[in-house]
């Protein structure tokens, strides 16, 4: 199929010369090329975002509503396509990547109906005389770095939110995975985006090109989704600036299985929070702490339906698990699965890579797992998951909170106080409560501790986008 292969700056393709391979996952060979931005280039993006900033900061809030929701109605016409093109230059099966269509689409629609619905306030002093009038205003031009593995929802989370508030932006999508982005920008120069307001390069070196956008005074939001370790650093430039940051960064989910859980029920929903995306996302299940009376029948469950799952290239029909996003990847996972078992967890199924073409890894899950062992503290980022029994609930938030992490945690329980209670213990950003599933446009998606700041979706999501200011009214 053919693709967009060039950097989209002021309002059009460029014409540079694609020379960055992308691969496909699931055979290990190139899929195409796209152009690589020199930090020159970058520039011109942070330009021509620049240029069109106080004109489309001034434009109505329909009509930037009507732009977004046009972007989702074209998303949605192109289903096909944008499922196609993310399934292969990621590797996530294809009924996987047309549910990210639907999920990534409706963000645009869910700010297009957000955009006229910023308010401000008006009230008089506590000590008269004077009233209180606030006002929310767009931030500023944006700088928006998107990860590898949900390459439509990550940039929509973003770019949504800021053209609803009228901000103008820049994105910066993995190298990994740059077609879904740039057919992203298709779909925005087809339903007549104003130019400059997003722009979108791609690069083989990040630090080099969006350093200086980043130290550039113009520039005023960063937004990121990533490590943990990169956030720090760009924290850390932010802070010269003093920018708008927000930080969706790493995570180490915890899967609690409570005395009260509903086995068969905990079963299926671990298996949508780890094996989803082929366990490649930041709220992926990590670690599931089971209380002792269910650990043996949950295991056992768990890895009757892991084996249950189809491995293979995502195209094809039926497959639930694809590849791993690259090579690193997948010597990352089977290195941290292969600690585990030598320390003396035990796989109940899975394991090992899988000898084939592309980057497979078998569905995998531990049993006598150490708590203090890498593969139970660090976030795996693939199809593995590690058993840990419990006596208590106390001693599973315990476990489970004992982490620098604080994006995503899970809890399966009948009893209502109980779940409830859990809910407010455990220190994490989201909890997903008899769900393995909670990501929704509409609700407020992010973390704590090293798991960074700010939220994204739901009502709070535009408001990162806008700042506040206060007129103080002098009255006779």
């Amino acid at each position: 199929m053919p693709f967009k292969t060039s950097h989209y700056i002021a309002g059009r393709f460029t014409d540079d010369e694609p020379s960055l391979p992308v691969e496909n996952p699931a055979t290990g060979q190139e899929l195409t090329k796209v152009a690589d931005a020199s930090p020159e280039q970058a520039m011109t993006a942070l330009d021509a975002a620049v240029d069109a900033a106080e004109e489309f900061a001034a434009t109505e809030p329909r009509y930037r509503a009507e732009l977004l929701r046009s972007a989702y109605e074209a998303i949605i016409s192109r289903t096909d396509e944008f499922a196609e093109t993310m399934t292969l230059e990621m590797g996530k099966p294809l009924e996987e990547s047309r549910g990210e269509v639907t999920y990534g689409a409706e963000f645009l629609r869910w700010f297009a109906e957000e955009t006229p619905r910023v308010y401000g306030r008006w009230s008089t002093a506590p000590s008269g005389g004077s009233r209180l009038l606030t006002m929310k205003q767009p931030v500023g031009p944006v700088l928006a770095i998107t990860p590898w593995n949900f390459p439509l929802a990550m940039a929509t989370r973003k770019l949504g939110p800021a053209i609803a508030a009228g901000c103008t932006s820049v994105l910066k999508p993995a190298q990994l995975t740059p077609l879904t982005a740039l057919l992203l920008m298709d779909v925005f120069d087809s339903v007549g985006l104003p130019a400059g307001v997003v722009n979108c390069f791609v690069s083989s070196d990040s630090a080099a090109t969006t350093g200086p956008i980043i130290a550039d005074p113009r520039l005023r939001k960063l937004t990121f989704t990533g490590s943990t370790a990169v956030g720090v650093t760009l924290l850390e430039q932010a802070a010269d600036n003093v920018l708008r940051t927000s930080m969706e960064l790493g995570g180490n989910a915890p899967f609690l299985v409570l005395a009260g859980a509903d086995v068969d029920r905990a079963v299926e929903g671990a298996i949508v929070a780890k094996m989803r995306n082929i366990g490649q996302a930041c709220t992926a299940a990590n670690r599931f702490i089971v209380h002792h009376s269910h650990c043996e029948e949950f295991a056992t469950k768990f890895a009757r339906r892991v084996c249950e799952l189809v491995i293979g290239n995502g195209m094809d029909d039926g497959v639930k698990i694809g590849p791993l996003v690259s090579a690193g990847a997948l010597d990352g996972v089977e290195s941290v699965v292969r600690e585990a078992i030598d320390a003396g967890a035990r796989a109940l199924v899975g394991g090992s890579r899988i000898d084939r073409p592309g980057h497979f890894m078998e569905p995998t899950v531990l049993v006598d797992v150490d708590p203090a062992s890498k593969v139970f503290r660090e976030e795996i980022f693939g199809p593995v998951a590690p058993i840990v029994p419990v006596g208590s609930t106390d001693e599973a938030i315990a476990l489970a909170n004992d982490t620098s992490y604080g994006l995503m945690s899970y809890a399966y329980t009948d009893d209502l106080d109980e779940g409830l209670t859990v809910s407010e213990r455990l220190q994490f950003g989201m909890v997903g409560l008899n769900t393995g599933l909670v990501s929704n446009p509409a609700a407020p998606f992010g973390g704590v501790k090293a798991s960074g700041l700010g939220r994204e979706g739901g009502p709070e999501g535009i408001n990162e986008y806008l700042e506040i200011k206060y007129v103080g009214i002098g009255m006779k």
